[in-house]
């Protein structure tokens, strides 16, 4: 039996997701619980396996493509069932929905040789079916040049991707990036066949230094410019990271401050409950800082307009650093949790992000962001405001440092805090308050207790 293939929603907050690789091919057999494809949304990546046990007769959404929460992405039916009904569900127009094309623009070398095969265009509306239209503007097609086949002459999808065939220039990948390095226009080289690189050479009439040169890039330097740099795509993870941070920037008017404090007697407290609870900096930071933010609404609320969104409680998100990137995952109501409870829920979190095994819930809904780089030596930086919260907080390394106290001068292992944060929201004395109230909590950790 045939049944549509949808992107799942995977969690709560998920709304979209894009398509990172198909496992299957059209064609292909597939069997129920096998995996289908990947999925990627907010920085993770999820297997989808099938449900149902047929063929791959349709897929709708390419490698790459993001696609809606229950959007249809591709259809497993018999190898001979008839699928139309489905088609039609998926599109109204009848027309199929049409992956990405990969295909060169077109050519118009065609329109050079024969001015009798010279499409003549058309005056008034032009009929076009939505994606015919968009496969067209994709590859850069002139579709007022297309004659359509579709009742009462209305261009489809068939008609696009026919005219994109007939017009398009066979070239080998080293001609592509030889012609690239010389300036040439591959649509005016006058050849039946495939253009390779001699081709390019010749018709750019290098001299014979340049063309020795040249003419020894061979294919394995395809996927590398000719200059010796590297073109590498972003993971999908970084696209979702450089796209936040992006964003983050343009939304937030931000200030850091910095600010020293004293670990001797958080160390101290550390060690003396080891036996009991074993517990990182970072999970003291987390209990300290949601107790504090309490106190300061302010810096745990959101924005919307010209209107502060306070909350009554506090979902901590803390950074955890990737090789492919930094991904948050968010501690419920950490402001409501004992230090043993958030110590033994955060290194679960923490284990999941590294294993790739977070869901999407996993990493919502956080009302404030810590983010440590004291492991790796870092005295101050400046964090960017995990939208759409209004402030973060950046843990730098501790350093023992000479201080003078009562006089004389001793040794005391400092770390610097610094606060981002959105100057919509937070005054620089609200911002200094709340850093003062941080460092009491650190300096005497007993006020845990109270």
């Amino acid at each position: 039996m045939s049944s549509l293939i949808v992107m799942p929603k995977l969690g709560l907050t998920m709304e979209e997701g894009e398509i990172e690789t198909w496992h299957k091919g059209e064609g292909e057999e597939v069997k129920k619980g096998e995996i289908l494809f990947d999925v990627t949304t907010d920085k993770l990546t999820n297997e989808v396996e099938a449900k149902e046990s047929g063929v791959l007769r349709k897929i709708f959404a390419q490698e790459g493509d993001t696609v809606k929460c229950l959007d249809p992405v591709a259809i497993i039916a018999g190898k001979n069932e008839d699928i139309s009904g489905l088609l039609q569900e998926v599109n109204i127009d009848g027309d199929e929905i049409q992956p990405k094309e990969t295909v060169s623009p077109v050519s118009d070398k065609n329109e050079m040789h024969e001015a009798e095969s010279v499409p003549v265009k058309r005056e008034g509306r032009i009929k076009i079916s939505p994606i015919a239209k968009k496969i067209a503007l994709q590859n850069n097609v002139d579709f007022e040049l297309i004659t359509g086949t579709g009742p009462m002459g209305r261009i489809v999808k068939n008609d696009v991707e026919q005219y994109i065939e007939s017009n398009r220039i066979k070239v080998s990948p080293v001609a592509r990036k030889l012609a690239e390095k010389l300036n040439v226009d591959l649509n005016k080289i006058n050849k039946d066949g495939r253009i390779m690189k001699e081709d390019v050479l010749k018709f750019a009439k290098a001299d014979e230094v340049q063309i020795q040169k040249l003419s020894e890039i061979d294919t394995s330097q395809v996927g590398e410019p000719i200059n010796g740099e590297k073109i590498i795509k972003m993971s999908p993870m970084r696209k979702v990271i450089a796209k936040r941070m992006s964003e983050s920037v343009r939304t937030s008017p931000t200030v850091t401050y910095n600010m020293s404090v004293d670990t001797s007697e958080l160390k101290r407290f550390k060690n003396h409950i080891k036996d009991i609870c074993k517990v990182t900096y970072t999970d003291l930071l987390i209990k300290i800082v949601s107790v504090v933010l309490k106190q300061f609404p302010l810096v745990n609320c959101s924005i919307s307009g010209d209107s502060f969104i306070l909350k009554n409680y506090v979902n901590m998100g803390v950074a955890v650093a990737l090789d492919e990137g930094l991904i948050v995952p968010v501690v419920k109501d950490s402001d409501k949790k004992g230090l043993k409870e958030l110590s033994v829920e955060f290194k679960e979190l923490a284990k999941k992000a590294k294993e790739n095994k977070l869901g999407p819930d996993d990493m919502g809904g956080a009302t404030f962001t810590i983010t440590n780089l004291g492991m790796y030596g870092i005295d101050t930086f400046s964090p960017i405001i995990n939208q759409p919260e209004v402030a973060i907080l950046g843990v730098n390394r501790i350093c023992e440092t000479p201080v003078v106290e009562d006089g004389k001068v001793i040794i005391k292992p400092l770390m610097n805090l610094s606060l981002t944060a959105d100057h919509r929201a937070i005054d620089g004395a609200y911002a200094a308050q709340f850093l003062a109230k941080i460092k009491e909590y650190i300096e005497k950790p007993e006020l845990l207790l109270l």
